[in-house]
């Protein structure tokens, strides 16, 4: 018991379940042979207190288990292991660059689609090229898939460089296909330009009614500079007045303007001054919000958003792993037409 005790672990700093951490634990003790048949696993007080955790995690860990068919309980002595055969599921480090709403909605559909065909380790890296050169580091080794959502703040040539540096059929991108990042992988990515530009196609008949679209793209955003690209196409295409702005702060809003936004903090800002200037928004202006999320459909009587399908790019990122594919897959954006425009 005090053996298994040494072997299951818990890494505070990473994003995965701590019963899910548990769960993988003494599936690697069970394959290296470290645990075997007839083990007495800790109790839960035990364990909880060890490893410092609750006890319902470790409850939750040990009926995973049990639901599998490698642990039983009996009343009075506890866990016992009673199957060391079983299919041995993919290891994936998987990296992201933030949390947000929309990440979770891919971790969600990532890890479901995964089920117990896969053991995730998820960690941050809080777009910091040190942190992922520190995590890759220590931990890349151990697993057969790399699955990373490229995005820095800084130091982007570097952080590339160091993606391109893992090998290659390991490696799976998400969100997005950087340069300087080549060969034989994986990829589940958006089409920046041609998103942007289809969506704006398909609002083409709402934007008619305003005479200048402009497209707030913070300075040091890590979004692709291929949304301008598509942005500006779609505005010469259509001989729509255009601008870009970096920052909304100072921004006088005037009637016959339409305002796109990346990150929520804009869009905020945005909403502030129309209402202080009593625009009437879907009318005097309108508003395109990136990235759809519930409360965006009450706001102002609805927001009319552009999105990516995260749960459809988790699901995909999943099926790669399955597969061991190296395909490359690019999300639609989807439009949600709402009283905004």
């Amino acid at each position: 018991m005090n053996n298994i005790q040494n072997i299951v672990r818990i890494d505070e700093c990473a994003m995965t379940p701590k019963y899910l951490q548990l769960i993988n634990s003494i599936l690697e003790g069970i394959q290296s042979g470290e645990i075997k048949k007839n083990d007495l696993l800790p109790s839960i007080n035990e364990l909880s207190c060890t490893l410092e955790t609750a006890r319902s995690t470790i409850e939750r860990a040990y009926n995973e288990l049990k639901r599998m068919g490698l642990v039983t309980s009996v009343a009075g002595k506890g866990y016992f292991i009673v199957q060391t055969c079983f299919h041995k599921p993919a290891k994936v480090l998987l990296l992201f660059n933030k949390l947000s709403i929309h990440k979770k909605m891919i971790y969600d559909a990532f890890a479901a689609t995964l089920g117990t065909e896969g053991a995730i380790d998820f960690y941050i890296y809080n777009n910091d090229y040190q942190v992922l050169r520190k995590i890759l580091d220590e931990k890349n080794g151990y697993y057969e898939k790399c699955v990373i959502i490229p995005n820095f703040n800084e130091d982007k040539e570097m952080g590339y460089e160091l993606i391109d540096s893992l090998p290659k059929k390991k490696l799976i991108l998400m969100d997005k296909l950087a340069q300087g990042i080549s060969g034989n992988f994986g990829a589940v990515y958006e089409d920046f330009e041609n998103d942007i530009y289809s969506a704006l196609v398909q609002l083409k008949d709402r934007l008619d009614k305003y005479h200048t679209i402009k497209l707030v793209f913070p300075r040091d955003t890590y979004h692709s500079t291929k949304i301008i690209r598509g942005f500006r196409r779609f505005c010469q295409q259509y001989s729509f007045n255009h601008q870009i702005l970096s920052c909304v702060h100072n921004e006088k809003i005037e009637p016959g303007c339409v305002y796109i936004n990346l990150v929520e903090d804009d869009l905020v800002i945005l909403i502030e001054k129309m209402i202080e200037g009593k625009f009437r928004v879907g009318k005097d202006v309108g508003v395109i919000s990136y990235n759809e999320v519930p409360i965006k459909k009450i706001i102002l009587d609805g927001i009319t958003t552009i999105s990516t399908d995260f749960a459809l790019m988790g699901e995909k990122t999943a099926e790669l792993v399955l597969k061991n594919s190296a395909e490359r897959i690019a999300i639609p954006f989807k439009v949600t037409l709402r009283n905004s425009l």
